[in-house]
């Protein structure tokens, strides 16, 4: 190999954890809140780190905005009761997991497998 390769691949081994990952396609959420417990499907559409999809769940549905940086996610919807957050960290191509707020009114962890 040249001297000019080994920097290629190393270049490329650097940048591609950095990269963000790519949540687009239907997921099932396990959601844990302090008032209880339930299951959320969401959809989501990525274009580049800008997040948007739907929600649907125990608070109705809804239209999400968010973003994807690296492996880290950020998304949030409106409710009648105010918005709900969630962020957290993606794991591989099909799970990822985090911390959610219900409009500031009750908040948990969360899992979620991509559908198949």
């Amino acid at each position: 190999m040249t001297s000019r390769s080994i920097l290629v691949a190393t270049i490329l081994l650097v940048a591609l954890p950095l990269m963000a990952a790519d949540v687009t396609g239907k997921w099932n959420f396990e959601v844990s809140l302090d008032i209880g417990s339930g299951n959320a499907v969401f959809e989501f559409e990525q274009a580049g780190e800008t997040l948007t999809g739907a929600y649907s769940g125990a608070a109705g549905e809804a239209k999400l905005t968010g973003t994807v940086k690296g492996t880290e996610i950020r998304f949030q919807f409106e409710t009648e009761w105010g918005a709900v957050k969630y962020e957290g960290s993606i794991e591989g191509a099909d799970s990822m997991n985090g911390k959610a707020v219900y409009a500031g009114q009750a908040s948990g962890t969360w899992t979620a497998i991509r559908a198949k």
